[in-house]
């Protein structure tokens, strides 16, 4: 069992007082299915496991009404064989987004039964969830969303749990040795092509093959074509796989907004909108978007037309880039435009594993920052450059006309900090990018617990 952090919310969900039936998100082989299962088979005496992909006879379960206690006997003494007993065992209910039914009767279990554990997940419920045909059970449901193996995870999967643990255990302001700079330099570049998706990094984890990776990545990237066509019209199908298969070069572009026009010649975002906003809710893709007047909250200020997109997985990304891990591990001159991708690819990533909502800031002059963020109410700006060149005029710029308390500079630059006029500078390494809460919390003079 590989380390998942997340583990950890499931287990604070169990303890709930209030708890309601919970809904896990996630992009498709993120590992949810995984972690549900050993969560059921370690927290609880037996897991009632049913999946809702292609089973017309569980579905129907679902059609006649939503009386729960005949929903839990038919499915314990018909489907699962024994009865489902509360507090002692975990429902699961997965690819739930096959039975709309079934969603809506989450509410009527939180209602009638809340001392069941009912877990439901699916790899495409974010799309579903989304389709006016579904009623969503509002404020019935907690949630969880999940994504690939964060950078500190992969870290830890991969043996080098002790450059982690020693980093936590350093002072923020102190300087970090080579004792962990040259391993976890090198553990970034290995992130950079392995990513996170679970499988990717367990067949890394015990063969070190690049090319074994690849062959994972190149599955995965199948499923993900294989789904347009699975869950959509044909006609929507093409739409989606014009815009993924342009999303590599959309990043690698130097002023890296998204443009339809890009996507095929002469298409409108009318045109395509809905295909882009279903990779979005599937998971795969994320949209990144411009505030140019970053007051808070950012979400009332962000300009939701003008965006850039970039991948759930680094890795992914890599690969669909048909970027030797070679050039990755070399660093060859030539890949320093797409290395500087890559890296922002990789900060959107981690911040979203640690909840932080973000965006980018650009003004009229065209002066760019890659990410802002108001994060517990604070304007954070994060500068990031893929190297140890950590020359930033842009976010000299906003610090001097917006003066926020505390900005980050991440790059391949040792630990270090220095005041912009009213803003504290800190300086993280990309590696070390998983203690971003931990400077903010230092900086506001705030309680990490």
């Amino acid at each position: 069992m590989m380390e998942r952090l997340v583990y950890s919310q499931f287990k604070a969900w169990k303890n709930k007082k209030n708890r309601k039936p919970l809904l896990v998100t996630g992009v498709r082989q993120c590992g949810k299915t995984y972690l549900i299962k050993y969560f059921g088979e370690t927290e609880f005496d037996e897991i009632a496991y049913f999946n809702f992909d292609g089973n017309t006879g569980l579905r129907s379960v679902f059609d006649h009404d939503f009386d729960t206690k005949r929903i839990i006997d038919e499915l314990g003494s018909i489907i699962f064989g024994k009865p489902i007993k509360a507090g002692k065992t975990l429902v699961v209910f997965d690819e739930i987004q096959d039975c709309p039914r079934a969603i809506q009767s989450l509410k009527y279990f939180c209602e009638e039964m809340a001392e069941l554990h009912i877990i439901a997940a699916g790899s495409l419920l974010g799309v579903a969830l989304k389709d006016e045909g579904i009623s969503f059970p509002v404020g019935k449901v907690d949630r969880i969303d999940m994504y690939p193996m964060s950078f500190e995870e992969f870290v830890i999967a991969d043996g080098g749990g002790k450059y982690i643990d020693g980093l936590k255990k350093r002072p923020l302001e102190r300087e970090i040795s080579e004792l962990y700079t040259v391993p976890l330099e090198k553990y970034l570049k290995n992130y950079y092509i392995v990513g996170g998706m679970p499988e990717a990094v367990r067949t890394w984890v015990e063969t070190h093959d690049y090319r074994e990776v690849e062959a994972i990545q190149d599955n995965i990237l199948r499923d993900y074509s294989d789904d347009f066509s699975k869950h959509t019209t044909p006609e929507t199908a093409i739409k989606i796989k014009l815009i993924w298969d342009s999303i590599p070069s959309q990043i690698a572009k130097e002023n890296n907004k998204f443009v339809f026009s890009h996507v095929k010649q002469g298409a409108r975002s009318k045109d395509l909108e809905d295909a882009l906003e279903w990779l979005v809710n599937a998971g795969i893709t994320g949209k990144l978007c411009m505030v140019s007047v970053p007051e808070i909250p950012l979400s009332g200020m962000a300009d939701y037309t003008y965006f850039k997109v970039y991948m759930s997985d680094v890795g992914l990304l890599r690969r669909k880039s048909n970027l030797n891990f070679r050039t990755v591990l070399e660093g060859n001159e030539a890949y320093i435009h797409y290395k500087g991708a890559i890296a922002e690819n990789y900060v959107y990533t981690q911040l979203k594993y640690m909840g932080i909502d973000s965006y980018f800031w650009r003004s009229k002059s065209d002066a760019e920052l890659d990410f802002i963020t108001d994060h517990e109410g604070i304007l954070v700006p994060v500068e990031t450059k893929s190297a140890d060149n950590t020359k930033a005029k842009s976010l000299h710029q906003f610090c001097t006309k917006y003066r926020p308390k505390l900005a980050i500079k991440s790059s391949l630059k040792n630990v270090g900090d220095n005041m912009d006029g009213e803003t504290h500078v800190w300086s993280i390494p990309l590696y070390a990018l998983f203690r971003f809460k931990e400077y903010l919390y230092k900086e506001m003079g705030w309680d990490p617990a």
